[in-house]
């Protein structure tokens, strides 16, 4: 039997697919702390991910499994940055530390670990106060 372009272009999708979400399960295996490894994680499996789904997608050539696995692309880059912006929020606010390597920590003065408040731009973090004036 003869493989048709579709059929070479989506076992292309999913190959380029794995290698991306082999590259990111080792980035989450070698990298050194939980900032980098999320954004291995995020970046490369969602990408991944997304070109497997579009190889299944082209692969079976239906309607309706093609509408659910673009459905489930969007799903992924939808949702993926966010859930990735709130667990490294989470992890900072706990106190993990970053890599001894990193040399910018945008949020360092900004956020108060008693209060939990997190000041924005050039404002100084003083606690609660200035969030208390602006709910009056």
């Amino acid at each position: 039997m003869v493989a048709t372009f579709f059929d070479i272009l989506a076992g292309v999708a999913v190959l380029i697919g794995a290698f991306f979400v082999l590259v990111a399960a080792v980035g989450v295996v070698r990298m050194p702390d939980v900032y980098v490894r999320m954004h291995a994680a995020t970046k490369s499996g969602t990408l991944g991910s997304g070109l497997m789904l579009i190889g299944v997608a082209i692969q079976s050539g239906e309607v309706d499994i093609i509408m659910r696995a673009l459905a489930a692309v969007v799903f992924l880059i939808a949702t993926t940055p966010v859930a990735a912006h709130l667990l490294g929020r989470a992890a900072y606010i706990c106190g993990v530390p970053p890599w001894r390597g990193t040399w910018i920590d945008e949020l360092k003065g900004h956020y108060d670990p008693e209060t939990h408040y997190l000041s924005a731009g050039n404002e100084p973090v003083n606690g609660g106060e200035n969030r208390s004036k602006t709910k009056q």
